[in-house]
């Protein structure tokens, strides 16, 4: 383990993990920035007027965790659906740039989902989204495709935000399994059945209280959290917390418990930083590391992430400096 590292950090020697092949499969949606100042209220309504400056679009969802696991050197594949519109277009070519193969189904009865965010003085004023579910023929086809990919990749990741587009998922799961491949998911919503049998979840606090409940302390929150996983025949169960850091539930020494601390840094935008802790995982496994030490070196890229601005991505140097 120690020599990979010495070899990350060494730009003389390779990326180890530029060898893991990694596919991720889920709800795509192109990020939309508007940056202006705010200088006056508007005389139609008690709302701040905004004159934008400058614009920016990002890969969001699912793209956003293709293109974390890109960032840091693995070979990334892309499934998912968009629409036939100028978004879908600009997102194929933004995953392009990021050296993403991006297998994207074109659904013309959608609109790509955009989630259009206004800043002003560094702060996020308003976001509007826009989103369509995709249509059963799309989705069909786009499964056919995960099980031709499935052989020629180490890891899958299923990233669920709750747009339609991972409504068989408990087949892709089955079929990952069966090829003996990891699966990793970033859970959606209060019905974590349709997730049974993946290798690890990764809900965050919120998400696993939604499921399992409230815990009254930390021994009841380790009680629910392997009485969940053990439900779900998952092999492991972590659960990011916020300030608090990630704590991984498993069947292994320890009474299967590995908490890590965040760590201490100022903290600017959490946005995307669930996906940056799932990719990281993704690559970390697909490249051979063991999973504890994956869980720590995906804490150690959430505290980079969350230092920056909007859905950014954490580069090998940052992570081996």
């Amino acid at each position: 383990m120690g020599d990979r590292m010495a070899a990350a950090g060494n730009p003389a020697v390779s990326n180890p993990f530029a060898r893991a092949r990694v596919l991720v499969v889920g709800d795509v949606m192109l990020d939309r920035y508007w940056f202006g100042d705010v200088a006056r209220i508007s005389p139609e309504a008690p709302v701040p007027v905004v004159h934008v400056q400058r614009t920016e679009e990002r890969p969001g969802g699912a793209a956003n965790v293709a293109r974390n696991a890109a960032a840091l050197g693995a070979r990334v594949t892309l499934l998912s659906v968009v629409g036939r519109d100028d978004a879908g277009g600009i997102l194929a070519r933004l995953l392009k740039q990021d050296r993403i193969v991006a297998r994207l189904h074109r659904d013309a009865d959608i609109t790509t989902t955009v989630k259009l965010r206004v800043i002003g003085r560094q702060q996020q004023l308003l976001r509007v989204d826009f989103e369509t579910t995709p249509g059963h023929e799309v989705l069909a086809a786009k499964l056919r495709e995960y099980r031709q990919l499935l052989r020629s990749h180490d890891a899958v990741i299923l990233s669920d935000y709750g747009k339609g587009g991972l409504q068989h998922i408990e087949t892709m799961i089955a079929a990952a399994r069966r090829a003996g491949k990891t699966v990793l998911v970033d859970p959606k919503g209060d019905d974590f059945k349709r997730y049974h049998g993946a290798t690890l979840l990764t809900p965050n606090r919120s998400e696993f209280q939604q499921v399992a409940g409230r815990a009254h302390n930390e021994a009841d929150f380790t009680a629910r959290a392997q009485k969940l996983r053990r439900a779900l025949g998952l092999a492991a169960l972590l659960v990011t917390r916020s300030e608090e850091g990630m704590t991984l539930y498993g069947s292994g020494k320890a009474a299967g418990r590995l908490h890590v601390p965040a760590l201490a840094r100022e903290v600017y935008d959490v946005s995307g930083a669930g996906d940056t802790v799932i990719a990281t995982l993704g690559v970390a496994i697909a490249s051979g590391m063991a999973l504890d030490e994956a869980v720590r070196m995906a804490n150690r890229a959430a505290g980079i992430v969350v230092a920056k601005f909007g859905t950014a991505t954490v580069e090998p140097s940052e992570l081996f400096p």
